[in-house]
């Protein structure tokens, strides 16, 4: 809390992301610019933009403080996330940026010539993506929250504000370069502290991450008691605590278990399985990342910006080395973080871990202040360019979709540089109200409930809409509504609805297993019953997404 360095170190991050924006204001001129930056970046200065809006806060702090809450269970989501770009080079990449479009319900249109099917799809475009910007902005608070003391709230808006000017200022030729600058930022954020972790680990002695008479404290630390609970010793007694309580515990004390906080004990940290839903969670959890990357509307917006299919497609090798890279750091935390800070599993606060572990680690010294402090710095790097990301493409389909209907051009039409700086501030003002009033969420259970949601229904769409040419507008409809729709309705039960036990909780918390299928039975069937309905000119279309730029046709 007393960390001189932390607050300029998040001034300088914010600083620096709006001179680069206001950089890229001076090259964005036309509609073109602020949608796809007229189609002219390249492969690698892609990739790195790419890497810098998709690791989110779930990758900056969710993924570490779910591998030190339970373990071997939940390294598919690092897995998951990363080798959905696989799926997205195989299937999607280059024919999506051969069909010309500027956003998702461009390319519904485009394909198969509905424009009910694009409203549906505008529609799912501004849930996935304000369902996913509200733990950027969640997260922003935390960090602010526990590197600063300040409030909740304060991060939430700051975000919020930084990263609707820049993009309603330059769109996405100005985001594009400050995604990419801050891609490496939140990779050097968490590679410079991790070197001297490792370090100091070994000259501890590597202390087992599951010591087989429990976690213990490796120094005298003091928790401070938020929520009435309950204490299980490990001599087997049990204790009342109240909010307000000072708990002290010495050097080599056990780590007691706090009724109410979800974590995996001892050994069972090791092995796989654990979970509420077993097998079932891991394979839905698995088909989520891996299927709803090609999904999600802030990442196929970028391919769009590339200058053709080939250029996509080294876009996405370039990304998977990028973002494999990364998600090596944030696991490391997770394991440290259970041996020098297994205080954050009784508070159940372990999404901080990434924030606390190198103070905790190296010391309150000048080294350690600044080594939290350019973590700090590297955390509002992954919300600013992520939440960045996001609001462009909500913004996009907003613009061409929504006002320009309104202004009479017809959905679809390009717009006015007007009308997309508009659609900014509204699809900036939405999420950070919705962050101020959700502010106890885990960050990265929302952000695999948007790859749930992504999963079932653009998936479907774009992997049959690329690859089959019988799917027809009505059977694309109904599985979006279907799929998506029941995946939207597991979010908002996860979210608004009671606590649910067994297979009820296992099908909600992690619906992808049984809405991906679905979504894609209910297309194919529904396109089968509705033959008679596709597009007449479906064999020229299939041509232009998939014949190789240099035949010209």
């Amino acid at each position: 809390m007393g960390n001189p360095y932390t607050v300029p170190a998040i001034v300088a991050v914010t600083l620096v992301t709006l001179a680069i924006g206001f950089y890229g204001l001076k090259l964005a001129r036309t509609t073109s610019d602020f949608l796809v930056a007229s189609r002219v970046v390249s492969p690698t200065w892609n990739a790195a933009a790419i890497g810098g809006e998709y690791l989110s806060a779930a990758s900056f702090l969710g993924v570490a403080g779910l591998i030190l809450k339970y373990g071997v269970d939940v390294l598919w989501y690092p897995v998951g996330f990363a080798a959905g770009y696989l799926a997205l080079l195989l299937f999607v990449a280059a024919p999506l940026r051969r069909s010309g479009a500027f956003t998702l319900p461009d390319f519904c249109e485009l394909r198969l010539h509905s424009r009910g099917l694009r409203k549906l799809a505008t529609a799912f475009v501004v849930f996935i993506g304000w369902l996913y910007l509200v733990p950027q902005l969640q997260g922003a608070g935390l960090t602010l929250t526990t590197v600063t003391g300040g409030p909740y709230e304060l991060g939430a808006l700051l975000v919020g504000a930084v990263v609707t000017a820049n993009v309603a200022l330059g769109g996405m030729r100005a985001i594009t370069f400050v995604q990419a600058f801050q891609y490496w930022l939140k990779l050097t954020a968490l590679a410079v502290p991790a070197m001297f972790l490792v370090l100091h680990w070994q000259a501890d002695g590597r202390p087992p991450v599951t010591p087989p008479d429990g976690l213990t404290f490796p120094t005298a630390t003091t928790v401070v008691v938020d929520h009435p609970a309950t204490l299980s010793l490990p001599d087997g007694s049990t204790r009342e605590v109240q909010p307000g309580e000072e708990l002290t515990f010495q050097a080599g004390e056990r780590v007691p278990h706090v009724s109410g906080v979800d974590i995996a004990r001892d050994m069972d940290w090791l092995l796989p399985g654990n979970d509420a839903g077993g097998l079932f969670g891991t394979y839905s959890l698995i088909l989520a990342t891996f299927l709803g990357t090609m999904g999600l509307p802030h990442v196929l917006v970028r391919f769009y910006t590339n200058p053709n299919g080939a250029a996509a497609r080294r876009t996405t090798l370039v990304v998977l080395a990028l973002v494999g890279l990364f998600y090596f750091l944030p696991t490391l935390y997770g394991v440290l973080g259970r041996v020098y800070t297994p205080q954050l599993m009784m508070t159940g606060d372990t999404d901080a871990v990434v924030l606390l572990l190198p103070s905790a680690v190296v010391g309150d010294g000048v080294l350690g202040q600044m080594l939290a402090a350019l973590v700090a710095a590297g955390a509002f790097a992954a919300f600013l360019s992520s939440s960045s990301g996001l609001l462009t493409s909500v913004a996009g389909v907003i613009s061409t979709d929504v006002l320009a209907h309104a202004s009479d051009r017809g959905p679809g039409q390009r717009g006015s540089v007007r009308d997309f700086r508009v659609a900014a501030l509204v699809a900036g003002l939405v999420p950070v109200v919705l962050a101020l009033n959700v502010a106890s969420l885990d960050v990265s259970q929302v952000v695999g409930l948007a790859f749930a949601v992504a999963a079932s229904s653009f998936c479907p769409l774009l992997v049959l809409g690329i690859w089959w040419r019988r799917l027809t507008d009505l059977g694309a409809a109904a599985g979006i509504l279907v799929g998506g729709g029941a995946a939207v309705g597991a979010v908002l039960v996860t979210i608004l609805g009671p606590p649910l036990h067994g297979w009820a909780a296992a099908l909600i918390a992690q619906p992808a297993a049984w809405t991906v299928p679905l979504a894609f039975a209910v297309m194919v069937a529904v396109s089968l019953a509705t033959r008679r309905r596709t597009p007449p000119d479906v064999g020229t279309t299939m041509l232009r997404l998939h014949a190789p730029e240099s035949l010209r046709l």
